[in-house]
C-alpha cells in the first residue's frame, strides 16, 4: 500500500463503560468517514486507567479473548471497513492477566494480538500488580494495510522492542498509550517528561526508518485511593515519519480525532539514504542480552 490514511482516537474516559464505548464508536466512525483505513485507539480504552491503585476487585474488569469486547470491536471494524487496533485487559486464565492489543481486520476477524512485554511499577502506575509480561514476542501483525509493529505504552521507551519489530518486517510502529503527569510535577518537569516521551518515539522512527503512530489518552483521572491527586493524561498523540518528522500532533488537553496520510513508500527511500540496518555491527552486540555489563 503506497499511501495509508491512519485515524488516531485520543479520548478522555469516564467511569461508565457504555459511555466510553459509544464515544469510541463515534470517533472510529468519524475517522472512517474521513477516509481512515487504519484506526488506532489508546491503551486500555474501555475504562478509566485502573492501575493507579492495587485492588483485587479490579481484576473483574478483565475478559477473555475472544470475548465481549472483541465481539463488539469486530462489529465496529467490519461496519466501517477498517483495520482497528484496540487495547484490552485480557483474562487468560484464573490469576493470569495481560495488557493485550488486539488487531481486527476489515471484515471483523482478529488479525493478531500483542501482549505488552515491558510492565512498569511506578507510583500511580502499578501495572505489575495486574499484568503478566507478554509471551508472544515482538512479531508484526499481518493485515490488509501492511505489517503492523504493535507495541504498548511502556514498550515505547525501549529501542530493542522497536528494532526487533523492524527486523521482523514491521512497516509501521504503533503505540497505544496511557501516560500523564502527577499533580506534584512542576511545569519544567512536565515539559521534560513530555519532550522525552516524544523524542524517544521519534528516535525509533529515525533509527528504524519507519513511521510511528502513538495514541495517548487525555484528561484528568482521580486516584480512587486518595493518596495522590490523580493523573493528568497529557494527550499529544502524534504521527512521525521515518526521519522522525512530525506529520501531525494532537493537543494536550482535549479529546481529538486526527486522520493522517502516510507515504508508506518513503521508508524505502529513507533506508537507502540512511542505511542503518546495513551498517549494524551484529558481531559486536552480544552484551545487549545482558542485564548489565560489570567492569572487568
Amino acid at each position: 500500500m503506497k499511501r495509508l490514511k491512519v485515524g488516531l482516537v485520543q479520548q478522555a474516559n469516564t467511569p461508565d463503560l457504555q459511555t466510553n464505548l459509544q464515544h469510541l464508536t463515534n470517533s472510529i466512525e468519524a475517522c472512517a468517514a474521513h477516509g481512515a483505513q487504519l484506526v488506532v485507539l489508546q491503551e486500555l480504552h474501555n475504562t478509566l486507567y485502573f492501575c493507579q491503585t492495587e485492588d483485587t476487585r479490579l481484576f473483574d474488569l478483565a475478559e477473555p479473548i475472544p470475548g465481549p469486547s472483541t465481539n463488539y470491536y469486530a462489529r465496529v471494524a467490519a461496519a466501517n471497513g477498517i483495520v482497528l487496533v484496540t487495547s484490552l485487559f485480557e483474562r487468560r486464565a484464573p490469576g493470569l492477566y495481560h495488557n493485550t492489543a488486539v488487531v481486527f481486520e476489515r471484515d471483523g476477524s482478529i488479525a493478531g494480538c500483542y501482549r505488552k512485554m515491558h510492565i512498569p511499577d511506578d507510583p500511580a502506575y502499578y501495572e505489575k500488580f495486574y499484568f503478566t509480561p507478554g509471551d508472544l514476542g515482538f512479531k508484526p501483525i499481518e493485515t490488509s494495510v501492511g505489517r503492523l509493529g504493535v507495541l504498548v505504552c511502556w514498550d515505547q521507551w525501549y529501542p530493542e522492542a522497536a528494532r526487533l519489530m523492524a527486523l521482523r518486517g514491521a512497516e509501521i510502529l504503533i503505540y497505544p498509550t496511557a501516560i500523564g503527569w502527577e499533580s506534584s510535577d512542576t511545569e519544567d518537569e512536565q515539559r521534560r517528561q513530555l519532550n522525552a516521551w516524544t523524542i524517544a518515539q521519534r528516535a525509533h522512527a529515525v533509527s528504524n526508518g519507519l513511521p510511528v503512530v502513538s495514541v495517548n489518552r487525555v484528561g484528568h483521572e482521580p486516584d480512587p485511593s486518595g493518596q495522590t491527586n490523580g493523573i493528568l493524561f497529557w494527550g499529544n498523540s502524534f504521527v512521525a515519519g521515518p526521519q522522525g518528522e512530525l506529520l501531525a500532533q494532537a493537543s494536550n488537553d482535549r479529546p481529538e480525532n486526527i486522520v493522517v496520510e502516510i507515504d508508506m513508500e518513503r521508508s524505502e527511500n529513507v533506508r537507502r539514504w540512511w542505511p542503518f540496518l546495513r551498517d549494524r555491527r551484529i558481531d559486536a552486540y552480544d552484551g545487549l542480552s545482558q542485564r548489565f555489563l560489570d567492569r572487568e
